[in-house]
């Protein structure tokens, strides 16, 4: 069985992810639901030859050192997956996400106009929060290309692993990954503004490290551009808060107020008018009321900030739901499931 081909398969139906683990078949992710793949059904030992197959030995030193290892995996002509392999019932299982090799531009992933508008910023912080797999780095990779293609700069990606891989055009354009080219998000981080960066990508702020350095750098003047698993923009600004030890919250909440730019937080969803996915998004602009929330603790009070300023390009998750259901994107039942506030959202569909 060849691991190759088996991906090809997979791309070939439209499949998102492929699971390769010992005693099944193996599994694809197409349109978000789970298939078996007609291959015969892995092995401990097949499953560790395809390991060692994409694996560098640094890679195969690390994963025997943690059972958990992240990295890229490219078929030429055919495109690049993100890896990861860890160890499950004693035997080692993969996880695969495809990444299509062009970036595509922001004008082709449905997303709000405001977005596109967000690329013209020359500092701050901006977030793209979501689920795994709500198309978080796509989003970013066309931000970054947005730029690229406008104007001259520097920009640096510190990334777990290298997702796109974005050429230079106007911008000259550094590509660091975690385990080759630096030992995490926060080390790379700590030597970046040395590198005489302009923007900044960082693939995600997983920690208390790796939040600060990046809300520092934004305050000295650099676009930094960044995810976090959150699902709206008040829970973003809460769980950036609650990182930080109780006796800096005050100062953090000063310091976000001031660097803060936007928050754009994304939800897939099944598309039943054709094939292919389309993301609802909550947006949240940093306007002098929103700082001041930040400022004053008051994050529970974003949404109704959001609902209020649709006209300068906010416009909340469930608004953004609506309309792609209004539009005949999505069908009903999955708008309500997706939903922040379901109750509310099924009486907005029935009017």
């Amino acid at each position: 069985m060849e691991l190759d081909t088996i991906l090809k398969t997979a791309l070939s139906n439209g499949a998102s992810d492929v699971h390769l683990v010992a005693g099944h078949p193996p599994m694809m992710r197409a349109q978000t639901a789970m298939a078996p793949m007609d291959y015969p059904i892995i092995t401990p030992e097949s499953a560790k030859r395809m390991f060692e197959h994409m694996a560098s030995k640094d890679q195969l030193a690390r994963f025997e050192k943690v059972k958990d290892v992240d990295f890229s995996y490219e078929i030429p002509g055919l495109g690049r997956f993100r890896v990861n392999a860890h160890m499950q019932r004693q035997t080692i299982a993969i996880a695969m996400r495809g990444i299509k090799e062009k970036i595509p531009p922001l004008k082709d992933l449905n997303l709000p106009e405001v977005i596109s508008r967000l690329t013209y910023l020359p500092r701050g912080l901006i977030l793209v929060t979501g689920d795994t797999g709500s198309g978080k780095s796509t989003t970013l990779a066309a931000m970054i290309q947005a730029m690229n293609d406008r104007y001259p700069a520097h920009i640096i990606t510190l990334e777990d692993p290298i997702e796109y891989k974005l050429v230079s055009n106007k911008c000259t354009i550094e590509q660091r990954e975690l385990g080759d080219d630096t030992p995490s998000f926060a080390s790379g981080l700590r030597h970046v503004l040395r590198q005489d960066p302009d923007i900044i990508l960082v693939g995600e702020m997983r920690d208390l490290e790796t939040t600060a350095a990046a809300i520092t750098a934004a305050e000295t003047g650099h676009l930094v551009l960044s995810t976090l698993h959150t699902v709206n923009a008040s829970q973003t600004v809460e769980r950036i808060i609650d990182m930080y030890p109780s006796d800096q919250q005050n100062q953090i909440r000063s310091m976000l107020a001031n660097t803060l730019q936007a928050v754009v937080s994304q939800t897939l969803f099944k598309r039943v008018d054709k094939k292919g996915m389309v993301p609802g998004v909550e947006t949240m602009l940093c306007t002098p009321a929103v700082r001041n929330l930040i400022r004053e603790n008051r994050a529970f009070e974003i949404p109704n900030v959001i609902e209020t300023n649709r006209a300068l390009g906010m416009r909340s998750l469930d608004s953004s739901i609506a309309e792609l259901y209004f539009n005949g994107m999505i069908s009903r039942e999955d708008a309500i499931a997706q939903a922040a506030f379901p109750d509310k959202l099924e009486r907005m569909l029935a009017a």
